[in-house]
C-alpha cells in the first residue's frame, strides 16, 4: 500500500496538568461514543493541552458541550498512513521543505505489523498549500 495523507480537523482543550486529567477526558469522550483518529497531549505553561482528532467533529463538539469541555475553534492537521520502511517520512518532509512549508509539530509511530502513522501540523496559512502539495484528501 502506498502512503496516504489526509487533512483532518482537530480541536484542543486545556486542562490541569495533574495525574488523571487526560484519562478522565478520554474516558468521558469514549463513553459519549466519540471515536478519535489521534490525540496528543503535552504540557503548556502550567497547564496541559490535549489535541483531539475526531472521526466526527460534530459528535466531538456535542459531547464536549455536555461534558462542559471548552474546545478550541476547529483547526487543521494532517494524518499520514503507510507501509513502514526506513525513511518513510522523508519524501513528505523533503516536499514540504522544498515548498518552504514549515512543520509546526509532528508525531510518528510504527507498528509491529509493518505500518506507520504520523500526524503533523503546519501554520493555518500553509494548510491549503500543504493539502494540494501532498494530495491530501
Amino acid at each position: 500500500m502506498s502512503t496516504a495523507v489526509r487533512k483532518v480537523d482537530y480541536f484542543y482543550v486545556t486542562l490541569s496538568n495533574a495525574p488523571g486529567q487526560a484519562a478522565k477526558i478520554m474516558s468521558d469522550l469514549a463513553a459519549a461514543g466519540v471515536n478519535l483518529r489521534a490525540f496528543s497531549g503535552f504540557p503548556s505553561g502550567r497547564r496541559a493541552q490535549l489535541d483531539l482528532v475526531p472521526d466526527d467533529s460534530a459528535r466531538l463538539k456535542a459531547a464536549a458541550k455536555k461534558l462542559k469541555l471548552k474546545l478550541s475553534a476547529k483547526k487543521s492537521g494532517f494524518l499520514v498512513d503507510g507501509d513502514d520502511r526506513i525513511g518513510a517520512m522523508t519524501g513528505i518532509l523533503d516536499a514540504l521543505a522544498a515548498a518552504k512549508i514549515n512543520v509546526t509539530a509532528m508525531d510518528a509511530v510504527s507498528t509491529r505489523d509493518g505500518r506507520f502513522s504520523a500526524i503533523f501540523w503546519v501554520k493555518p496559512p500553509a494548510v491549503a498549500k500543504t493539502a494540494k502539495l501532498l494530495g491530501a484528501r
